[in-house]
């Protein structure tokens, strides 16, 4: 009799975390599937540097995980590679620089959110009172 193999959500929760959180069983679960499987071991092995790089913001590392990606036949990463490459510049940049538009896009979605709220139900002066403040 053989075991039942994990189902493809479990393995893709156990690739897209981090080692560290991983019990010792899903650690031993996650080795047997990538000793069975080279694509998820390429695939575990891409995702896992591709998170150190943005955790760590190691831009300088892009050009050269673009390159391994390519290297592997995986579609799916291949798309991603293909996305990254149309902007390459602005991406580096971002894993680089230390600024982020995070308040703004913050900001952005909070608006949009009123925006929605209050579609059909009052007019722009309404809309315009709720998002600037009190001044």
């Amino acid at each position: 009799m053989t075991a039942r193999p994990p189902s493809p959500r479990s393995v893709a929760g156990w690739a897209l975390r981090s080692p560290e959180t991983l019990s010792a069983t899903e650690q031993l679960n996650l080795k047997s599937v990538r000793a069975n499987c080279l694509e998820i071991d390429a695939l575990t092995r891409h995702v896992r540097s591709f998170a150190t790089m943005l955790t760590e913001r190691q831009g300088e590392r892009l050009l050269d995980w673009l390159d391994a990606v390519r290297q592997d036949d995986l579609p799916s990463l291949h798309t991603l590679a293909a996305g990254i490459d149309r902007d390459r510049e602005a991406r580096h940049r971002r894993l680089t620089l230390p600024w982020s538009s995070g308040v703004v896009e913050g900001h952005v979605n909070r608006i949009k959110m009123l925006k929605r709220q209050m579609f059909g139900r009052a007019g722009f002066a309404l809309l315009r009172k709720r998002v600037l403040p009190a001044g």
